[in-house]
């Protein structure tokens, strides 16, 4: 019997077009903002038509919700594995501390300060989007923070009747003085990988001084 054509999957010259557009628009968003970064500009970088950007993407602010969301495509399993673990370490101050240090490193990179300052920029112009941001990412890591901290607190490892606070002093304390710092002076250079990790380790001590059972 005669077999119909093989769905051979996207057109390979269609996913490059697209590559090079989101490649193109990250670097002029995180670089110019939303405002100031023309379809013209994006085209030119990516060395495509404007007309191919139109067709892949509509319009410039779907190219920048498609960019902003896809940025947190991994969270939910980032956050996972950040905090993965942490309610059955045996040295729980230990793990709390490796966590800190892996939380602020994974912040603490230009492209990541980068996307949080324009998100914010953007919130008034973008409120859902700026929302939907907070939800899969910073949000999602909270939410696991908050899951582990309530199971610490039933076990008597944690002092944490309020979880989700908890959390949340913990997230600020380990990234808080780091995102200040970038949000307002975003050309300053980022402290030393020996000083995060000083940084964090400084959070998580003051974090256990409230909070260690």
């Amino acid at each position: 019997m005669p077999q119909g054509p093989r769905d051979r999957g996207p057109d390979p010259r269609t996913l490059r077009t697209r590559a090079a557009v989101a490649e193109a628009a990250t670097t002029l968003f995180l670089r110019n903002g939303y405002q100031d970064t023309g379809v013209d500009e994006i085209a030119a970088l990516a060395g495509v038509s404007k007309r191919s950007i139109y067709n892949n993407f509509a319009d410039k602010q779907t190219l920048f919700t498609e960019l902003v969301l896809g940025f947190t495509s991994t969270a939910g399993h980032f956050a996972d594995e950040l905090v993965g673990g942490l309610t059955e370490a045996e040295d729980l101050p230990a793990a709390l501390h490796d966590l800190g240090r892996r939380h602020l490193r994974t912040v603490a990179r230009p492209e990541v300060l980068r996307l949080r300052r324009l998100i914010i920029v953007e919130a008034a112009r973008f409120p859902d989007l700026a929302a939907e941001y907070y939800r899969r990412a910073p949000g999602r890591v909270i939410a696991a923070l908050t899951e582990s901290f309530a199971e610490l607190h039933r076990r008597g490892a944690l002092t944490a009747a309020d979880p989700g606070r908890a959390a949340q002093h913990f997230s600020y304390l380990v990234l808080g003085s780091t995102l200040d710092t970038f949000l307002f002076d975003p050309e300053g250079a980022l402290p030393s990988p020996a000083e995060l990790d000083r940084l964090a380790d400084d959070a998580v001590t003051a974090f256990l001084a409230a909070y260690r059972a």
